[in-house]
């Protein structure tokens, strides 16, 4: 089975370098224009999205005749109080710099860390697999965050890469294969590739 993931498209908070997180943040004009340059998939009829509305625009462009299914698992990752905020903003705050240093392992305040998130992701992710698997799907296709992309991809690989090498531009991601056998002993996969068009 394979799995297509991809990021949703650009928002006013990601062209100024906001930390979104959980806000919702719609498509600006610019992401909207890359979701119809990212390719339609007519033939999809079905595609998970998270609570957010911005991943839900970019499926209702690039799969524009699928159902969708809200996963409230993949939703992005809590910045807690650096939500809403720019580096440049908090660039004397101290529990920034803190998290910063930290590579994101300590919790944000009153947010969540990198290990929590990952893991919430990645169990919503496996949800849908196990899903998927039972149903005899061959194919499905989710629309995302950045961070919920990265949490996966390092959680359930058997890469060694590290979280941050998994970040992907806006709408584009990565094309994952699922063996039935590795993913129901082992919960991981090992086979994937990065999507940057999507094509019927």
């Amino acid at each position: 089975m394979e799995i297509t993931i991809i990021r949703h498209g650009k928002t006013h908070g990601n062209k100024i370098g906001r930390y979104n997180g959980t806000i919702d943040d719609p498509l600006c004009e610019e992401g909207m224009l890359q979701a119809k340059n990212a390719g339609s998939m007519k033939r999809v009829k079905h595609v998970f999205v998270t609570p957010l509305s911005r991943t839900q625009q970019t499926a209702s462009i690039c799969f524009e005749n699928a159902s969708q299914t809200v996963v409230e698992g993949l939703r992005e990752m809590c910045f807690g109080d650096f939500e809403g905020r720019t580096a440049d903003e908090m660039k004397d705050d101290k529990a920034y710099i803190a998290w910063l240093e930290s590579n994101w392992a300590l919790p944000c305040p009153n947010g969540e860390s990198r290990t929590e998130f990952s893991m919430r992701v990645s169990k919503a992710f496996g949800e849908i697999v196990d899903l998927c698997l039972e149903k005899g799907e061959k194919e499905a296709f989710v629309v995302a965050h950045g961070g919920t992309i990265m949490g996966i991809m390092s959680t359930l690989t058997r890469s060694p890469n590290d979280y941050f090498d998994y970040f992907c531009q806006n709408c584009t991601g990565y094309k994952i294969t699922i063996d039935k056998e590795l993913w129901q002993s082992k919960r991981i996969f090992s086979d994937f590739e990065r999507v940057d068009k999507l094509s019927d």
